[in-house]
């Protein structure tokens, strides 16, 4: 028992490796809240990261009801990053992490705001409704996604955010974390490459997401479409490719 504990202790400080540590106390549950050296406040996205994994599948199915039936844990999170928004200090990485996570966490408390939906289509306004108040701000999902994190030069954040739709890139199980973040967005843009339902793609020809319609200038910042696609594509694309666009399924994505 004794060297279970210790190999416990070990694991746990391998994966949150800061040297002061600040409990904020809820009424149910403490949540880590970690200081650096620099007394810098960072957050785990611990308890975000146990939702995930109790409510979404590893194919990106979501369990809305349980979301639904656990409104504490969902509430618990946005509040942690109510308190605790990004400043100057933080990294990129830091930022980034932290604002997928809460568009996604905040998507999902709008849809279950609204349960039972068949489609976010249905909700007046979706992305447009200003209902969290994050530090002294309140924010909606649009301007999340088009005031901050597309203006952080980091396309593949469209292949991690969720618009709880079917033909969404799929809804990770696992919390993104500023120490692994530049790993889970290629998995995550590789994912959603070789995904035959969101994407076709053969040599010379491509069936691909209307997402890259929307959001091409984000795309072709360094290249062409068919340069950034073959960065994470498995099959090679030719650059005369021919392409076309698959029709978006708003379907909720559970």
């Amino acid at each position: 028992m004794k060297s279970l504990f210790i190999i416990s202790i070990v694991s746990f400080l391998c994966f949150f490796p800061y040297s002061k540590t600040v409990l904020s106390s809820t009424p149910q549950k403490q949540t880590l809240v970690y200081k650096k050296d620099t007394e810098k406040t960072f957050i785990t996205h611990q308890l975000w990261h146990e939702l995930l994994q109790k409510y979404v599948s590893k194919n990106g199915n979501v369990n809305y009801k349980g979301f639904n039936a656990n409104k504490q844990k969902l509430q618990e999170y946005i509040t942690i990053l109510a308190q605790n928004t990004p400043n100057t200090s933080w990294s990129k990485e830091e930022k980034l992490a932290y604002w997928i996570n809460a568009y996604n966490a905040l998507t999902i408390d709008l849809i279950t705001r609204n349960y039972p939906v068949k489609s976010i289509k249905d909700i007046k306004k979706p992305w447009g409704q200003r209902l969290w108040k994050l530090g002294d701000k309140m924010y909606n999902l649009d301007e999340i996604e088009h005031q901050i994190l597309r203006k952080m030069n980091e396309p593949r954040i469209h292949f991690a955010i969720v618009c709880a739709s079917y033909s969404c890139p799929k809804l990770q199980n696992t919390a993104f974390t500023a120490q692994n973040i530049e790993t889970q967005l290629t998995i995550a843009s590789k994912e959603f490459l070789t995904d035959i339902n969101r994407n076709e793609i053969s040599k010379n020809s491509i069936k691909i997401s209307k997402i890259f319609d929307w959001f091409s200038k984000d795309f072709t910042k360094k290249g062409t479409l068919i340069d950034f696609l073959n960065q994470y594509s498995e099959i090679k694309i030719a650059p005369n490719a021919k392409k076309q666009y698959k029709d978006y399924n708003w379907a909720l994505n559970e």
